[in-house]
C-alpha cells in the first residue's frame, strides 16, 4: 500500500511509478499562465539554489516555474530559517515545504536515522505528500514512508522498521505517531526538520495536545516549518511555542479562489435532493464532489443520486482504508464522476480536474468553505461552487461571506419545486414563510551528503554504499542537467 519495500543491503527503496503519480503530486500549477501576467514575477526553480538531482526531478515532471508561496518560502527555508507559511488550499504548500527539506537532507550523514518528520492531519493527505516526495525524490535517493492509523499489524512492523531502520521523510498522522513514540523505539535525536501541514485543521480537530507532546520527542535544535491555510488565535500561540524567529509568509488568507465561481441556492430541507440531482445533469459534471457535514448524510445522498441515475461513490471516515483508497482510485480515473464525501477529503485532495463542488449542508465552519470549494479551480484552471443553504443555515452562510469579504450570488431554483425561504443573514433559524427566491449571476556547502560524491555515494541511484555515506554529490561540479563530472547523470 506504501508503494515501499525494505532491502537489508539498499534500504528502503521504491517501486519506480507509473504516469498515476503525476496527478497525485500536491499542489503543482502547471505551465499555463495568465497572458498578463509580467514575467518578472515569476521564480523558476533552478534559481532557488536546489540540488541539481531535486531539479532534475522537478524537471522530470514539468515544472519549471514556481508558485508565489514556493517562491517566497523556499529560499528562507534552504537557509535553516523557521518558516509560518499562511496560505489557502491550491497554492503549493506541499513543494514549498517538502523541496527544501530534502535539499537540507542532502547534506546529512546516512546514518540510518529520520531525518524529516511531516505531521498531518489525515490519512489522505500523509498518503499524498508521500507520493509527492517519491516523485520530487527520485534523482535523489531519498526515501519516505506515510504512516497512519487503520492498518494492519504487519503494516503497523513495516512502520516501525522505518522508523528504527531510517526511512529519511516520515508522514504521520498524529495519533499514528503517538502510538510508535509511547513503544520508545523511536529517534528522532538526527531530526533536522519537523514540518506541520494543515495545522489550523489539526488544532480544529482537538490534536494540540498530540502536537506538542511529539514535538518534545524531536531533536531541539531542529528547524520547524508550520503551515497553514487561517491564522486563528490558537495558531498564533502554536507557532509561539513551536517556532523560533520565523519568517512569515503570508499569501491571500481564507479567500476561494479566484476562478471559482459562486453560487447559493436557498431551499427548504425537503428540497435539497431534487435540487442537487438538478445540477449535477444540468451541468453534466465530468468530475465532482458533494460535502456533507455528517456521516449519516452520505448514504442517504448516494442513495438519492443512484435513484436519479447519477454514477457516484461516497467516501467517510467509517469505511476500511482499502475501501477508501479504492474508491479514490476510481475518483481519480474519473470511473465515479460524482464523489459524496465528508470533510475528511475537504483538504488534501489534490485532483486538478475537479470542475465543480457542491456543499450539501454548509459546512459548521467558515473556514472550512473555502477548503471545500478549493477543491475546484487548480492548477490555473476553472471551477463552480454551489452551497445549498436552508432556514437554520442561513446565519453561518452570512458568515462565511462576511469571512470572504462577498456576497454569493443566490441562484434560481426550479420553478417546479415550490416556494422556497427568503436568505436573510441575520435569521434565527425560524422555518419563517415560503416566498420567491432572489435570481442571481454568477458573478549551505557544510559536509554531508552533499559533498560525498564518488565512490561514498550513499543510496544514490550510482553510490556504493559504505559506512555514513554521503549522497549529495556537491554545487556546483555535481553532474545532473547541470552538467560536472562527478556523480550521476540524470539516465544512471
Amino acid at each position: 500500500m506504501h508503494n515501499v519495500q525494505f532491502e537489508p543491503q539498499r534500504g528502503w527503496q521504491f517501486r519506480a511509478w507509473d504516469s498515476l503519480y503525476l496527478s497525485s503530486v500536491e499542489e503543482q500549477h502547471s505551465e499555463r499562465q495568465e497572458e498578463n501576467k509580467p514575467v518578472a514575477e515569476k521564480v523558476r526553480f533552478e534559481d532557488l539554489d536546489l540540488h541539481p538531482d531535486i531539479e532534475d526531478g522537478l524537471w522530470s515532471m514539468g515544472f519549471e516555474t514556481a508558485t508565489p508561496i514556493q517562491g517566497q518560502a523556499i529560499p528562507h527555508a534552504v537557509k535553516g530559517k523557521d518558516i509560518l507559511g499562511i496560505a489557502q488550499t491550491g497554492t503549493g504548500k506541499t513543494a514549498a515545504f517538502l523541496l527544501p527539506t530534502m535539499d537540507r537532507i542532502m547534506d546529512t550523514p546516512n546514518d540510518g536515522k529520520v531525518k524529516a518528520l511531516i505531521v498531518v492531519p489525515t490519512r489522505e493527505l500523509a498518503i499524498q505528500i508521500d507520493q509527492a516526495a517519491q516523485g520530487f525524490a527520485y534523482y535523489t535517493g531519498i526515501t519516505s514512508l506515510a504512516i497512519y492509523g487503520g492498518g494492519t499489524g504487519k503494516e503497523f512492523a513495516q512502520e516501525k522498521k522505518a522508523l528504527t531502520e531510517g526511512a529519511d521523510i516520515i508522514i504521520v498522522t498524529p495519533g499514528r505517531m503517538l502510538s510508535h513514540l509511547t513503544l520508545g523505539y523511536v529517534d528522532l535525536s538526527s531530526l533536522e526538520v519537523l514540518i506541520l501541514d494543515e495545522a489550523d485543521r489539526m488544532l480544529d480537530m482537538g490534536f494540540h495536545q498530540d502536537i506538542m507532546r511529539i514535538a518534545q520527542h524531536c531533536r531541539a535544535e531542529r528547524q520547524t516549518l508550520l503551515f497553514s491555510a487561517t491564522m486563528p488565535d490558537r495558531m498564533r500561540t502554536l507557532a509561539h511555542d513551536l517556532l523560533n524567529d520565523p519568517v512569515t509568509v503570508q499569501l491571500a488568507l481564507s479567500k476561494p479562489a479566484a476562478k471559482v465561481k459562486q453560487g447559493a441556492y436557498i431551499v427548504f430541507d425537503h428540497q435539497k435532493d431534487a435540487v442537487l440531482v438538478d445540477v449535477l445533469k444540468d451541468r453534466n459534471v465530468k468530475s465532482g464532489i458533494v460535502f456533507t457535514s455528517r456521516k449519516r448524510t452520505v448514504g442517504q445522498v448516494v442513495r438519492a443520486l443512484r435513484k436519479a441515475g447519477i454514477k457516484c461513490g461516497r467516501m467517510s471516515s467509517d469505511l476500511e482504508q482499502s475501501e477508501r483508497e479504492e474508491v479514490m482510485l476510481a475518483f481519480r480515473q474519473q470511473k465515479l464522476p460524482i464523489l459524496v464525501a465528508t470533510d475528511v477529503v475537504s483538504r488534501g485532495i489534490d485532483i486538478d480536474s475537479i470542475e465543480l463542488v457542491v456543499n450539501y449542508d454548509v459546512p459548521p465552519n467558515e473556514e472550512d468553505y473555502v477548503h471545500r470549494i478549493g477543491r475546484t479551480a487548480r492548477a490555473e484552471r476553472k471551477g463552480e461552487g454551489i452551497t445549498l443553504v436552508t432556514p437554520d443555515d442561513m446565519r453561518r452562510f452570512g458568515k462565511i461571506e462576511k469571512l470572504i469579504e462577498k456576497e454569493v450570488p443566490k441562484l434560481e431554483v426550479p420553478a417546479s419545486l415550490g416556494a422556497t425561504p427568503t436568505y436573510d443573514p441575520k435569521s434565527s433559524g425560524s422555518r419563517g414563510r415560503g416566498g420567491g427566491n432572489r435570481g442571481g449571476s454568477g458573478g549551505r556547502h557544510g559536509g554531508g551528503r552533499r559533498h560525498g560524491g564518488g565512490s561514498g555515494g550513499g543510496r544514490g541511484k550510482g553510490g556504493q554504499g559504505g559506512g555514513k555515506s554521503f549522497r549529495r554529490k556537491g554545487k556546483p561540479g555535481g553532474g545532473g542537467r547541470r552538467g560536472g563530472s562527478g556523480g550521476q547523470s540524470q539516465g544512471s
